[in-house]
């Protein structure tokens, strides 16, 4: 929990590397920030100044709710409503200082040693995944990662799909985490993948917590062929920073009382009660509409816009004769690469690309262990993350630059 990540290590190497502005300027292509997209940053703007000028005293001048201000529990009890149906109280929900805050705090709870000696795992269903949540196990040897299967599409693409048979043969698990839309790949569950996932968690009486911060019903960063759903078994994660607030960290999830109840203890004794002041900006976005608008208007179409450009830009100018595949989806905020010869390896690739001035992230830190992960011929040290965030003419410039990296990398092996 304590220690650095091999991810933390390279964003504390990019933060270094970028310090000093006076140098030529580096290709960043390793950003986990949301774009500055001008229709998100307005409308979150003008929400807080909003927040700030109706009643600064009570956003900032005094303690609130553990379990969140009544204020945005009310409006995400009736947004969700209005979106899907959902009938919730106030027990069914818990705000947070940032969706990642609210999955710690699950795994705190429901992961870790048992009173009979057991040992209940966090397992993350299908890697590779969110490398964040990798450190909230506090447990030595308290997280495993299920390896997916792998599905060619076409010539370059291919998509992970997940295995249940292999979560199945998994003992000792206290609770299963997931994103959809992923990180780094984009890729969001389908339909028969979320109900054997719910039907598993049902079967051995444990929590499925679902990250939707690149997802429905906000941002929508990325395809999403299913909606949340609503399940006794299921805590659904929800965030406002993909949709523009990364900075103020909030979150919330929704669930049955049973895990809910315990999240909102569990951040009354840790950190108290998220920021009131993003709370308050985040309710009136919901209450009006505003974020659903500045959702199905600027965010999913910048993403999809930058998707399409980074696929083109993939077929422009990687070698052809190069056995390379991207992994398949329309729009997310990254684009993840494979390249399947014996003569590449991602860390390989990063340093040399550093050389170059540009940065991407190695594939193999969304691995819970990229050495013993069951997948083909290397696959974990293989594959590379970019970003979508970034500039148009950074991408243009940073893909030229990988293109001319593989290239020399595969002229020193032969």
């Amino acid at each position: 929990m304590a220690g650095l990540s091999g991810l933390r290590s390279i964003m504390e190497d990019v933060a270094a590397s970028t310090a000093d502005t006076s140098a030529e300027e580096w290709l960043n292509l390793s950003i986990g920030n949301p774009a500055a997209i001008p229709a998100a940053g307005a409308m979150w703007r003008e929400a807080l100044t909003r927040a700030l000028e109706e009643d600064f005293d009570a956003v900032c001048g005094r303690y609130g709710p553990s379990r969140g201000s009544a204020g945005l529990i009310e409006a995400v009890n009736a947004y969700f409503h209005r979106a899907y149906g959902w009938d919730l109280g106030p027990e069914n929900v818990v705000v947070g200082p940032g969706s990642q805050m609210v999955c710690f705090a699950a795994a705190a709870l429901f992961c870790g040693p048992e009173p009979d000696g057991a040992h209940r795992r966090l397992v993350l269903p299908m890697v590779p995944d969110y490398t964040g949540y990798q450190g909230l196990c506090m447990h030595e040897d308290g997280i495993v990662g299920v390896a997916p299967q792998i599905v060619e599409d076409g010539e370059h693409g291919f998509r992970y799909a997940l295995d249940l048979d292999a979560l199945a043969r998994l003992d000792d698990i206290g609770m299963l985490l997931i994103s959809t839309p992923g990180n780094p790949t984009g890729r969001a569950m389908d339909r028969a993948e979320l109900d054997g996932l719910i039907a598993f968690a049902e079967a051995r009486d444990i929590p499925l917590v679902i990250d939707h911060a690149y997802g429905a019903p906000f941002p929508r960063i990325g395809e999403v062929p299913v909606e949340p759903v609503r399940h006794p078994h299921v805590v659904n994660c929800f965030s406002a920073s993909k949709a523009g607030m990364p900075g103020e960290r909030v979150g919330f999830a929704i669930g049955d009382p049973r895990y809910v109840g315990a999240i909102a203890a569990f951040l009354s004794n840790s950190v108290l009660h998220a920021a009131q002041l993003p709370q308050a900006a985040l309710a009136t976005t919901l209450r009006e509409g505003t974020l659903d608008e500045v959702t199905r208007d600027a965010i999913t179409p910048y993403y999809r816009g930058k998707r399409e450009l980074m696929d083109a830009l993939l077929m422009e100018q990687l070698p052809p004769d190069i056995a390379w595949r991207s992994h398949s989806g329309a729009g997310g905020m990254f684009a993840w690469v494979w390249i399947d010869h014996a003569w590449f390896d991602d860390v390989e690739l990063y340093r040399r690309l550093k050389e170059k001035r540009v940065f991407v992230v190695p594939g193999r830190h969304f691995f819970v262990d990229a050495t013993t992960t069951a997948l083909p011929r290397g696959h974990a040290t293989r594959c590379f993350r970019m970003s979508l965030s970034a500039p148009e003419k950074t991408l243009i410039d940073g893909v030229s630059r990988v293109a001319e990296t593989l290239e020399e990398m595969r002229a020193e092996a032969n």
